[in-house]
């Protein structure tokens, strides 16, 4: 097995924009996600870049995806937020998400934020312990909330 993580190109939106797709099959929302090929370029390469990702490649086949962005804390600065750790159905298991997890984990140094975040759901219990090997603080204390573009409009 030849395993490779590496930046993500533009060349990799398409099959990026995959993995998204199977994960919300995986999360039970497969109609949710919107975002278009050509919006993902954008996004992650154009002058408004909003993001930044990490492939994971088995014999030179996209098997994985790390998606991360930076934000701001009022409370504690420059922090990082892991948007989705993704690994094709058929390659979990194989340590490619840990090597992922890994190298956001080192961007987070590199970088010097003052806290690395993310989210699980409530029922992924192999993403959450895996997360509890890294002895990651797993907050049930705050609510999430979101308006989607849709409620957005309404206002």
């Amino acid at each position: 097995m030849s395993i490779v993580i590496r930046t993500g190109t533009k060349a990799d939106i398409p099959f990026a924009l995959n993995l998204v797709k199977e994960l919300a099959v995986y999360e039970k929302a497969p109609d949710e996600v919107e975002v278009t090929i050509e919006e993902m370029t954008e996004w992650g390469f154009g002058t408004d870049k909003q993001f930044d990702f990490f492939v994971a490649l088995e014999n030179d086949v996209i098997v994985g995806l790390a998606l991360y962005y930076y934000k701001y804390s009022t409370w504690k600065g420059k922090c990082l937020f892991l948007e989705d750790i993704i690994v094709t159905e058929s390659q979990r298991g194989k340590g490619l998400g840990k090597l992922l997890f890994d190298k956001v984990v080192q961007v987070s140094k590199e970088q010097k934020v003052r806290r690395m975040e993310w989210q699980v759901l409530d029922w992924n219990t192999p993403a959450i312990e895996f997360y509890k090997k890294y002895d990651a603080t797993l907050d049930g204390e705050w609510v999430n909330c979101k308006l989607t573009n849709h409620q957005l409009a309404k206002m």
